[in-house]
């Protein structure tokens, strides 16, 4: 699970670089350095393709946030709408009361958390209150969204930042993708390389689980961080974990079970858990509803 370390920030502070990622796939908004090319970059004249490619929408930081101990984003739904009261979604085991057991459910639990707002430049530019925890769960997916004592339309005006909106839809195998971390304020950059049936990591089991290409080597205090569709702008899932060791399906070292329960694991490979399927589970006012028609997020 991606929470920091001190290791890791002991790293941080020892080497200066940190443990960044390849230079292929990371951009530091504390320097600003790019390391990548950004995707769809015109081809020179004398080999420009016969059709123009694509365009693609420039990922920043604006609409996440940063935790205390995790990443996260202002996120709203494709029915939200402004004066609905926002929500801010991160990872399940991000949350303040602790993991989650397997096959719990937390719904409407109270909560003042507070979150540090980033424009798109990964600047603080405000900081945001939640009202109450709407829904947690590390079974089935690692999950947790806040609602906040502030709507859209209140972030908009007085902080200019839009929120990240969720799609709704199964994301796609071959997508090229963005982690967006506001707690370290970078970026990693790669495509979705496919999707697991069954994800274990210690006591918890995740379904249909995003499985990322090796350029997107996410760190510590990155979970919780929105995985945006660079073509699109939404988010398509929320980073969560990796296999740090090469142990077998203990915590930090995820395992991927198939459908004939054949383990396989991956050293060095990060994962994010779907979120398609959570907008059907809110209604009219953000409202969590999870005997809603087609809703199929755990219960408890």
């Amino acid at each position: 699970m991606k929470k920091p370390l001190l290791a890791v920030l002991a790293a941080l502070v020892i080497t200066g670089a940190g443990m960044a990622p390849a230079a292929a796939a990371t951009v530091d908004a504390a320097t600003g350095a790019a390391t990548q090319a950004a995707p769809g970059k015109a081809a020179p004249a004398q080999s420009a393709p016969a059709k123009p490619a694509p365009a693609i929408r420039a990922v920043n930081f604006a609409g996440t946030v940063a935790l205390s101990n995790c990443s996260g984003s202002v996120i709203r739904f494709p029915n939200s709408t402004d004066t609905d009261p926002a929500l801010v979604l991160t990872n399940g085991h991000c949350l303040e009361t602790g993991f989650p057991a397997a096959g719990q459910v937390i719904v409407d639990q109270a909560s003042s958390r507070t979150f540090g707002l980033l424009n798109a430049s990964a600047t603080q530019v405000g900081t945001l209150r939640a009202s109450k925890v709407a829904y947690a769960t590390m079974t089935d997916t690692d999950v947790t969204i806040y609602q906040l004592t502030s709507t859209y339309a209140q972030i908009k005006s007085t902080y200019g930042i839009n929120a990240l909106t969720v799609q709704n839809t199964h994301p796609t195998a071959g997508t090229a993708i963005t982690v967006v971390s506001g707690y370290w304020k970078r970026t990693y950059a790669c495509n979705i390389d496919g999707f697991v049936y069954r994800l274990k990591e210690g006591d918890w089991t995740w379904k249909d689980s995003v499985r990322y290409t090796s350029a997107c080597q996410t760190i510590g205090g990155t979970s919780g961080s929105p995985v945006v569709d660079n073509a699109t702008g939404q988010v398509v899932a929320v980073n969560n974990t990796g296999n740090e060791d090469g142990a077998r399906c203990t915590v930090n070292n995820p395992c991927e079970v198939d459908q004939n329960g054949t383990v396989t694991i991956r050293q060095g490979i990060n994962y994010a858990q779907e979120i398609y399927q959570i907008p059907a589970c809110f209604t009219t006012g953000n409202k969590l509803n999870l005997s809603a028609s087609g809703c199929t997020l755990p219960k408890g």
